[in-house]
């Protein structure tokens, strides 16, 4: 990945600095839909490999091609290399500098060969055919760079940084060494015709090089928004009316192909995602995106992974509820690089959390490369990696100490027990009242305690993510330790979900009084009224207390509903109150 892609598109510029910002932001849309892409007929016809589609290549080029001049490039100019921030000024090559677009015979910009006229036949003075008057291989240029470059071949394929001649090798520098390669398969391409080819290493005669180094610098600065604009341009009868051409630069559109056309059918590039790849090349991920109505959500990382050490191309495309931060689309990996990695973002789209909503989206990417030879996994046979994202947009949660209405305060009364009878128990039961399927799932946190805390307490330690439409209980208790009439509250919280959304400042807030009494007094039979005396309504009360399970029949304090507290229940009704 080119290095001088760093910030996102809507501030994109090839300004002085000598340098190329862009990042797109892809919502929805697959490769090939803005107002840049040919039309889809266009490569309709190659569909071959190797020989057979740069043959392809070639039709596709001629066909229907509007054959302009050297001159016309003195005005065309000003319409296909416009400066994006100032539409009045043109974007020279090598350096980046912003000019004015108006011809002024030479003196501020004139027009670069990127194929070196002396490389190729015929002269710019009869230019209006073939590759000498053809936009997609003219370029401004300052006057001196262009004198400084001259005819030498271009090369040093490791080279970063600034233009310039290096030996008997010119290096277009970073901003424009993958424009300058796909140029050079252009009129290699479209040109075959007039005897022009590549080589690696020193051409001679019409040939161009070095061929190493425009395929390295191909993968290593992918056609960004400036590049590709000017491609269009160049086709377009609406943007460029009076010069427009009706051909394209095939190698922008379909940088995929330059693998196949000029190294081999070999590419041994595989790309996935999360730790390995299945033998098909296929990898799948999951992520969860969770947030609440009216919230920003922070973009979620996603490392993109190849192992091969060839060159590839790959598209990240997003489902309509998904954005994709990516520096290209496609992107590359380039050569050399047995293992490598990238990274992007996966982000919402502006008013995705206005409202709540569920949904399922996923992330496609895929493996552009052509050829087939390399075995399974590899190149065309790399199969495409899927990234399943879950959103869920939540309203915030809704606690409840009632599952039929908003209920925020009760009041539990533990009853009247005896001294050393067993402790009384009592549910508290939390209400997530909220949507099932759009309620924030429900956390419960201790707020505070007041009152009679030693006799009167919770089993609570905590109650984590309980969804919508349904509830978590705890236990009130009160001891039987001491005597006395006891009463204490309990405030407790009800948040959204901590381990979704973070700690929570804020929430339902939810109170429990607690009340009862211990009695040393107290007969434990003594189950209805009238109190203090026993009889058959007691013995009724127990039983349907006993079957219940009813924690006032747990007579011996184990928790448990079984013989021995019948048998307490009994004694004590044998004996009778005091």
């Amino acid at each position: 990945m080119s290095i001088e892609k760093t910030c996102r598109m809507e501030s994109w510029s090839r300004g002085a600095a000598g340098t190329a910002i862009l990042v797109f932001m892809l919502s929805g849309t697959a490769l090939g839909a803005d107002q840049y892409d040919p039309p889809v007929s266009y490569y309709s016809g190659a569909t071959g490999t190797g020989a057979a589609l740069k043959t392809q290549l070639t039709a596709a080029m001629s066909a229907g091609h509007i054959q302009r001049s050297y001159g016309d490039f003195r005005v065309m100019s000003r319409t296909v290399d416009q400066d994006p921030n100032n539409p009045t000024n043109i974007l020279l090559v090598y350096n980046g500098a912003s000019v004015s677009g108006l011809w002024d015979s030479g003196s501020t910009w004139n027009r670069e060969h990127v194929w070196p006229q002396s490389r190729q036949p015929g002269s710019a003075s009869n230019s209006s055919r073939g590759n000498l008057g053809d936009a997609h291989a003219l370029r401004p240029c300052n006057p001196s760079i262009n004198s400084s470059r001259g005819n030498k071949p271009f090369g040093n394929a490791t080279t970063t940084g600034g233009f310039g001649s290096l030996g008997s090798f010119y290096f277009p520098g970073d901003i424009d060494k993958g424009d300058i390669a796909r140029s050079i398969f252009y009129s290699d391409t479209r040109w075959s015709s007039m005897g022009l080819s590549l080589v690696n290493g020193t051409p001679s005669g019409n040939q161009m090089g070095d061929l190493s180094s425009f395929v390295a610098w191909h993968y290593l600065d992918a056609p960004d928004e400036f590049e590709r604009r000017r491609n269009h341009a160049i086709y377009d009868s609406t943007l460029n009316p009076f010069f427009y051409t009706n051909n394209r630069n095939a190698f922008i559109d379909h940088p995929e192909f330059v693998w196949s056309v000029y190294m081999n059918q070999n590419n041994n590039s595989t790309i996935f995602v999360g730790p390995s790849p299945e033998a098909d090349g296929s990898s799948t991920l999951s992520i969860e995106i969770n947030a609440l109505v009216g919230d920003s959500v922070a973009p979620v990382p996603v490392t993109v992974n190849k192992e091969g050490s060839d060159g590839t191309y790959y598209t990240v495309v997003a489902s309509s509820g998904l954005e994709a931060s990516v520096w290209e689309n496609p992107n590359a990996f380039p050569m050399n690089t047995p293992t490598d990695s990238s990274m992007f973002t996966v982000s919402l789209p502006s008013g995705a959390t206005d409202s709540a909503s569920v949904s399922s989206e996923q992330i496609v990417i895929d493996n552009l490369d052509v050829t087939t030879a390399g075995g399974a996994g590899n190149g065309a046979n790399d199969t495409d990696d899927i990234i399943s994202v879950q959103v869920n947009i939540f309203n915030p949660v809704d606690g409840s100490l009632s599952s039929g209405s908003d209920l925020h305060e009760i009041t539990i009364d533990l009853g009247l027990i005896g001294s050393d009878s067993g402790d009384a128990t009592e549910t508290i039961e939390f209400f997530n009242i909220g949507d099932a399927v759009t309620g924030a799932p429900m956390d419960i946190v201790l707020i505070s305690s007041a009152g009679d805390v030693s006799a009167l307490t919770t089993d609570f330690s905590s109650v984590e993510s309980v969804p919508g439409q349904s509830s978590e209980t705890i236990q009130a208790i009160l001891s039987d330790d001491n005597e006395g009439a006891f009463s204490a509250t309990y405030t407790f919280r009800a948040v959204n979900d901590e381990s979704l959304f973070g700690p929570a400042s804020s929430g339902d807030d939810l109170v429990v009084h607690l009340i009862g009494e211990v009695g040393s007094g107290v007969c434990i039979a003594d189950f209805a009224e009238p109190f203090g005396e026993l009889d058959f309504f007691d013995i009724s009360a127990f039983l349907s207390a006993f079957s219940s399970g009813d924690p006032s029949a747990d007579l011996n304090g184990d928790t448990s509903f079984d013989f021995f507290d019948i048998s307490a229940f009994l004694s004590a009704y044998g004996a009778g109150c005091p």
